[in-house]
This record gives structure tokens, C-alpha cells and sequence, in this order.
């Protein structure tokens, strides 16, 4: 769980309960007559991470209530809802950087091939529509299915410039909006629209988690060139290798020297020139010349100005331990380590 010092003990465990019956729905909504689906189904469970996605729904379900602490069972749907859809982008991810390695065991491409986890998939995309449907709202489903719209294009985006070593920040920018923090919004949108809240508090909600959004993939993203697969869970060095740029990389080609930009973009040719394998010293080679411009440094700091103004946005939420939550979860974005 993303949480890492929760306000106080009553809400850890009305949260821990809340996921529970999130989990429950989950299993319950996926089950098969087919027991090649039920296992596969199984093992994408397995995936799951940090839940930020079905917490967001809770905890600002809970902030933007009356009572700052009531949720409903449309919530919990909700909850399950988005995690489907952020777990199907997990397996299609997985089959476009070829990845073999997501929280420390096997994809489901690499044990079944790219045909199986397409159509895995596409089902857990179909069941989470399937439920939403269940809660009877046209509103609702239409913001959930014009999101998940936007994800896709923002995935479609990113694989348009696949090595396009002139990428800028605003096309990055771009691009992890709707793929990332586009879900993360609707997360907070749809927990406020279910308790009838204004347009006003609606924004309030979707600008916090877009910006919480925002920052968690430039947290990814640096994770992805600097952390280690023991600790992060899954393949990394994946952006490299298939032509992504991300925030640091584009900031070191800005910033540096002629040489520099030089011999970076050799550098990053090499890490996508077809049947070879980049070596350890490419590698490090790289990370010097993120040193050498700040460029780790200044990813950061446009993580760190998001998260200020993920917590902006909950100005005008009337104090309690949810909103507390919330405010601490954003927090949490700048320390995480997997």
C-alpha cells in the first residue's frame, strides 16, 4: 500500500477493510466458468501494487463527504473499476517493452506469449465496463470510457515518438497526462461525483489526482534509470531501450554542451540499435551525464512542484483524517522506491 504513516489507526483499518471488499469485487466480477481464465486472471492479481488508483476513490470519497469519512458501495465499484483498467494498461505495457519482470515474477507475455496477454487484457478492459455499468449511471461510465480513451492515446502518443531524440518537455508532458495522470484525475472526480458534489469540489478532486499522477510517472520514470529490478519489482532500463525519452534525458540534451548532446544521442542509439544488448558502461555512461547536467536533480524538483500543487488543490477541503491522508499520499509519491 502506498501509504506510509498513516493519520491514525481507525482509518488504516477502515481503509484496509474498504480494500478488502475492493479485492472481493474484484475476484467476483473476473471469475470464469474457464479455469485457463481463472489462472490467468490469478496471476495478474499478483501485479498489484501500492492500489493507488482504488485508494484515491476511497480516501476522497471520504475527504469530499459531509462527515469527511463516509463512502458508499458505488465507491468500492468505482475502486474496482479503475483498478481493472490501470491493471489491463500494466499487461499491455508489459507486451509493447517486451517487459519479462513485473513485482518480482514472471508477465503474463513472457509465460503465455503476447496473443494470451493481449486478450487478458482486453478482458479485464470489458469486465470493468461490464461493472460500471452495474452502478446504472450514464455520467459515470461516460467519464470512466472517455478516460480510458485518453489513455490509450496517450500511450498511442508516447509510441509516435519513440526514438524522437528532440522530444520536449511539453510533448512528455503530453503524453504522461493522459497516459498516467488522466486515470488518476478521474479517480477523484468520480468519488465526488457520487456524492453530488459540485463542479467545484469535482476539479478540486481530478486536479489533485492528475497532478499526484503527474508526478508518480516522473517518479517511474526515474526509478526506470536509476533504481534496481530487486527493489522496484520489474524489468527496468525498458524506457532506453525502446526509444522513450523521459524527463531527465530530455532535460540533459537541453541543457548540455554540443559535445554532450553529442555523445548522449550515441549513447541512446545505442541502447536501441536492433540485436544488441547495451552494455553496463553505456549505462553508466549515461548516468554520468545526468550528473553532469543535474538533470536527476531537476526531474525531481518538477516532481516535488506537482505534489505542492496536488496539495493545493485540497485547500478548500475541509480538514479531517481523509483529506490528512490525502495530503500524506502525495508525500509518499517523492520517497517511493518501487
Amino acid at each position: 500500500m502506498l501509504l506510509v504513516s498513516p493519520v491514525d489507526e481507525m482509518i488504516s483499518q477502515r481503509l484496509a477493510d474498504e480494500l478488502a471488499k475492493v479485492e472481493d469485487c474484484f475476484a467476483s466480477e473476473l471469475k470464469s466458468s474457464l479455469d485457463c481464465v481463472n489462472t490467468l486472471v490469478s496471476h495478474v492479481e499478483r501485479y498489484r501494487g501500492k492500489r493507488l488508483r482504488p485508494l484515491l476513490v476511497l480516501v476522497a470519497a471520504m475527504a469530499v463527504s459531509p462527515d469527511g469519512q463516509t463512502l458508499t458501495k458505488g465507491h468500492r465499484v468505482l475502486a474496482t473499476v479503475v483498478e481493472m483498467i490501470h491493471m489491463a494498461t500494466l499487461v499491455h505495457d508489459d507486451i509493447l517493452d517486451e517487459a519479462q519482470v513485473r513485482r518480482g515474477g514472471q508477465t503474463v507475455n513472457s509465460l503465455r506469449g503476447n496473443e494470451t496477454a493481449v486478450m487478458l487484457g482486453d478482458y479485464l478492459i470489458s469486465h470493468s465496463y461490464h461493472l460500471c455499468s452495474s452502478l446504472g449511471s450514464q455520467e459515470l461510465a461516460g467519464l470512466i470510457a472517455s478516460t480510458t480513451n485518453v489513455v490509450c492515446e496517450g500511450e498511442l502518443l508516447q509510441l509516435a515518438n519513440r526514438e524522437n531524440w528532440d522530444l520536449d518537455e511539453k510533448t512528455y508532458f503530453d503524453i504522461i497526462d493522459r497516459k498516467t495522470a488522466s486515470l488518476c484525475g478521474v479517480c477523484g472526480r468520480v468519488a465526488a461525483l457520487l456524492h453530488g458534489c459540485d463542479l467545484i469540489l469535482q476539479d478540486a478532486m481530478d486536479t489533485y489526482g492528475r497532478k499526484l499522477g503527474q508526478a508518480f510517472q516522473i517518479v517511474d520514470d526515474l526509478l526506470d534509470l536509476t533504481g534496481s529490478q530487486a527493489t522496484v519489482g520489474k524489468t527496468l532500463g525498458r524506457d532506453l531501450q525502446k526509444g522513450k525519452l523521459t524527463l531527465p534525458l530530455i532535460h540533459c540534451r537541453q541543457v548540455a554542451d554540443d559535445a554532450t548532446r553529442k555523445t548522449l544521442l550515441e549513447l541512446l542509439q545505442a541502447h536501441t540499435t536492433e540485436g544488441t544488448t547495451p552494455t553496463l558502461e553505456q549505462g553508466i555512461a549515461i548516468h554520468d551525464l545526468l550528473a553532469k547536467t543535474q538533470s536527476v536533480a531537476y526531474a525531481t524538483r518538477r516532481a516535488e512542484q506537482l505534489i505542492n500543487e496536488a496539495r493545493e488543490a485540497l485547500s478548500n477541503i475541509p480538514d479531517s483524517s481523509a483529506r490528512q491522508l490525502l495530503m500524506e499520499m502525495a508525500s509518499a509519491v517523492l520517497i517511493r522506491q518501487s
